[in-house]
C-alpha cells in the first residue's frame, strides 16, 4: 500500500496547478470582454480605420475591467449560493435519511469516522444508470449522490470504494474548484453566445451590413471607403472561439488529473484497490445521464461525454484508471465487465 501514497503525494502540486488553471479562466473572461467590446465597436464605428477601432476598444476595455471583475465575482457568488439547488434539479437527487438508506449511511460513516472528518449528507438519484458525484462548498453543504442503479449493482466493498472516491474529492477540495470552473465557464459561454447571436441575428444581416459600410457602400452609391469594422468583428469572433476552446481545455485538465488522485484516495481510505477496480469495471459504459448538463457530468465518477479519441474527455478512460491503480496500488487487473 505504500505505493498509494506515491500518487497521493502529488495532491499539493495538483492544487497549485489547479489554482493556475482557475486564474486562466478569469483571464479568459477579460479576453471575452475585450472581444465583445471590439465587436460592438466594429458595428458602431465600422467606417473608421482598424487602428482607430482598436484604440477606442482598448480605452473602453480599461474602463470596463473593474465592472467585468465585479460582475464575474457576483456571478461566482450567486453560483456558490444556488449551485446545489441547480444540481439537485438537474439530476433529480433527493436527500435521504439513515432510516431510509442504512446500508449507504453505515458505509460512508465508517469511512469518515476512520479519518475523523464530518460525514457529508447522502442523496439518491432514482435511475438505473450507474454513477455518483460529490457537491457542495463547505461542511454544511457537502453531499455525495449515488444512483439507485449503482447501489443495486455494487457489493458493499465496491460501494465503499465509490464513496471513498467521492469523499476524496471533498477532502482534496476538488468539488469547490470544479464548481468555480463550471461557473466561470458559464460566463464565457454566456458572453460568447451573446456576441454570436448579435453577429448572426436575422440570418447574418449584422455581418452583411457592417461589411457593406466597411467597404464604403451605401444606399446612395458611395465610393471606396477605409472602414475596418468587418475585420474588427472577424477578429472578435476568432478571440471568442479561442477563449471558448481554451475554457474547455482547462476544464478537461482539471477533471482528468483529479480522477487519478480520487481513485488513489479511495484506496488509501479503504485499503482495497481491487474493490475500486471492480467498481470501475461495473460502472464502465453504464454511466451516461443524457438529461444532466455536461458541467455536472464532469463532477461524476465517470463521464464519457465529449469524447474524441479520449483526447477531449473530462475523465481518463476506465482502462487507464485501472492500469494506474494496478501499477501504483498493487491491485489486480480486471477485465471489462460483460
Amino acid at each position: 500500500m505504500s505505493e498509494a501514497y506515491g500518487l497521493y503525494s502529488h495532491i499539493r502540486t495538483n492544487q497549485y496547478r489547479s489554482a493556475i488553471l482557475i486564474a486562466g479562466l478569469f483571464v479568459l473572461v477579460y479576453l471575452l470582454v475585450f472581444a465583445f467590446t471590439l465587436a460592438v465597436n466594429g458595428f458602431m464605428i465600422g467606417d473608421e480605420p482598424l487602428g482607430i477601432i482598436f484604440d477606442e476598444t482598448l480605452s473602453q476595455f480599461i474602463w470596463l475591467v473593474p465592472f467585468a471583475t465585479l460582475a464575474t465575482a457576483l456571478w461566482v457568488l450567486i453560483g456558490f449560493r444556488f449551485h446545489q439547488g441547480m444540481i439537485d434539479r438537474s439530476t433529480g437527487a433527493k436527500d435521504v435519511t439513515r432510516n431510509e438508506e442504512p446500508r449507504l449511511y453505515n458505509l460512508l460513516e465508517n469511512l469518515c469516522i476512520s479519518r475523523g472528518i464530518p460525514t457529508p449528507k447522502l442523496q439518491i438519484i432514482e435511475t438505473d444508470v450507474m454513477n455518483a458525484y460529490a457537491s457542495g462548498m463547505n461542511d454544511e453543504q457537502y453531499r455525495i449522490a449515488v444512483t439507485r442503479g449503482l447501489m443495486n449493482a455494487l457489493d458493499d466493498q465496491e460501494l465503499e470504494a465509490v464513496l471513498g472516491h467521492e469523499l476524496t474529492h471533498i477532502r482534496n477540495g476538488d468539488v469547490k474548484i470544479m464548481v468555480v470552473a463550471v461557473i466561470i465557464a458559464g460566463v464565457i459561454t454566456f458572453v460568447g453566445e451573446m456576441v454570436f447571436r448579435g453577429l448572426f441575428d436575422g440570418g447574418g444581416r449584422g455581418i452583411r451590413s457592417t461589411t457593406w459600410r466597411s467597404s464604403g457602400g451605401s444606399s446612395s452609391g458611395g465610393g471606396k471607403g477605409k472602414g475596418g469594422g468587418a475585420i474588427a468583428i472577424l477578429i472578435a469572433v476568432v478571440i471568442i472561439a479561442i477563449a471558448w476552446f481554451l475554457s474547455l481545455v482547462i476544464r478537461f485538465a482539471l477533471s482528468r488529473s483529479r480522477e487519478y488522485l480520487a481513485d488513489a484516495g479511495s484506496v488509501e481510505l479503504t485499503k482495497n484497490p481491487d474493490a475500486m477496480i471492480s467498481a470501475l469495471r461495473k460502472i464502465e459504459g453504464k454511466s451516461e445521464m443524457p438529461s444532466v448538463p455536461s458541467g455536472i457530468m464532469e463532477m461524476c465518477i465517470e463521464n464519457k461525454r465529449n469524447t474524441v479519441a479520449d483526447l477531449f474527455s473530462t475523465h481518463p478512460s476506465v482502462q487507464r484508471r485501472v492500469d494506474k491503480l494496478v501499477a501504483v496500488t498493487g491491485g489486480h487487473r480486471a477485465a471489462p465487465a460483460a
